[in-house]
């Protein structure tokens, strides 16, 4: 007699499924055993249907089913910044134009709605997770929680006052409260977000380094994104930042690396050394002509290679689909080597890599049993993305942000055939628009 079929929460049964782990595997015609919010099995449908009875079903019958996202560096807040001072190098753009628009409208409200804004768009493209640095990170998390995205919130640490703190011991007071307030959450981490070298003081740099070995936190930093960055440092520490920082006993496996664009191969092979995690922006970089991550030598060398945005104000768009077929296109230019950062790689780095980075790779970025269900569908059915060869060079080299159709954080539906099941896009486009009224020049 046969057994009666568990009951589950979920059952999906895409026509294909990638899993990232193992690397490179395309599965056909398989299914997804989802219970409070876990992933059971992964299995072949037919044999899913013997022994799952789903409290709900959905079939993708034209659709690739893939780890949800992680955008790896975010400032989702800077959404409501998008277009704002666009075409110039990062110190003229930051120092003339981001900075005193900050001055004039950070606030509680303005990163709520702009992290709101960040979600939706998000959602939309498939991403499932972020590694945010930005201020207010208490009103980060609460709003990262009420709408049920998974977040990595840093706690900002800067040497100058701004209207979340007004000294170095406040940053690191209400950080801290933001830390254990959160402390347990299901959907969201905290790390320490240092903002750059020459931000922040050695004495900072030391006190982070004490708590992040305390309290098993990330450092989250922007490190090595320009030339300029590399020269100012030479001359007032006498050594380039990656050394500094070396030298306070930063560089080790909490360290998540952003940008590194100016890397020698010494530095390299330190990073490989020390578990460091490297994440690449590339079109940021592209835009604010910052400089090539050197993705093939990095990956060549055993670095973790995660990919981010970074924020809305330098890229122009939080769409990791397109950040994906660029950071490919660009690490095979800047290698001379076609192989440098291939299909399968490109998506490991979205997901997996930056489910590393962010410490959670046995929580997240790959659909495996035991791993939360965080999951999106993307519908390759469209004339864009036909005839259909391979299943995940057609995603990082054809497809569009637009071809995502659902998407699951936890086991909950947040994307249903491209509707936003949570949020009001019409309302959201309401808010940013009345920001724009006040940011406009």
């Amino acid at each position: 007699m046969p057994a009666t079929p568990q009951s589950i929460d979920l059952l999906i049964e895409p026509r294909w499924l990638i899993p990232v782990e193992p690397h490179g595997v395309v599965l056909e015609d398989h299914a997804v055993a989802i219970e409070r919010g876990a992933i059971v099995a992964v299995l072949p449908q037919a044999q899913a249907r013997l022994l799952y009875a789903p409290r709900e079903r959905v079939g993708l019958a034209q659709h690739a089913l893939i780890p949800g996202l992680v955008n790896a560096h975010t400032h989702n807040a800077m959404c409501l910044m998008r277009g704002l001072a666009d075409d110039l190098p990062l110190m003229e753009w930051l120092q003339s134009h981001i900075w005193p628009a900050e001055a004039r409208v950070l606030s509680a409200e303005y990163v709520r709605d702009g992290v709101e804004l960040a979600v939706a768009e998000m959602l939309r493209g498939g991403t499932t997770c972020c590694n945010e640095n930005y201020f207010f990170p208490d009103v980060q998390a609460a709003t990262y929680r009420r709408l049920g995205f998974r977040a990595m919130v840093g706690l900002p640490v800067i040497e100058f006052p701004t209207p979340w703190a007004a000294s170095r011991d406040e940053y690191f007071e209400k950080g801290l409260a933001v830390h254990d307030e959160y402390r347990g959450e299901a959907l969201i981490g905290t790390a320490l977000a240092p903002h750059a070298p020459y931000t922040v003081s050695d004495a900072s740099f030391e006190r982070i380094r004490v708590l992040s070995d305390q309290l098993d936190l990330p450092v989250h930093l922007h490190l090595h994104e320009t030339n300029q960055e590399i020269e100012d440092s030479r001359r007032e520490h006498g050594v380039r930042p990656f050394a500094r920082i070396q030298s306070l006993g930063l560089v080790n496996d909490h360290l998540i690396a952003v940008h590194m664009t100016q890397l020698t191969d010494a530095e390299i092979a330190a990073c490989a050394e020390a578990g460091v995690s490297v994440v690449h922006c590339v079109e940021s970089n592209l835009k604010l002509a910052s400089g090539f991550c050197p993705a093939g030598k990095l990956r060549r060398a055993g670095v973790n290679l995660a990919i981010g945005t970074d924020g809305c104000a330098s890229n122009n768009d939080l769409d990791m689909l397109g950040e994906m077929r660029s950071a490919a296109l660009v690490a095979k230019a800047v290698a001379g080597d076609a192989r440098a950062l291939d299909a399968a790689s490109a998506l490991r780095a979205a997901t997996l890599g930056g489910a590393h980075a962010l410490g959670w790779g046995a929580r997240i970025g790959s659909i495996e049993p035991g791993k939360q269900a965080d999951l999106a569908a993307i519908r390759l059915d469209a004339l864009e993305t036909q005839p259909l060869y391979d299943v995940t060079s057609q995603i990082v080299y054809a497809a569009g942000r637009q071809q995502v159709s659902d998407v699951w954080i936890a086991g909950i539906r947040k994307l249903r055939e491209r509707v936003l099941v949570d949020l009001d896009a019409v309302e959201l486009v309401d808010t940013a628009r009345r920001w724009r009224e006040r940011l406009a020049p």
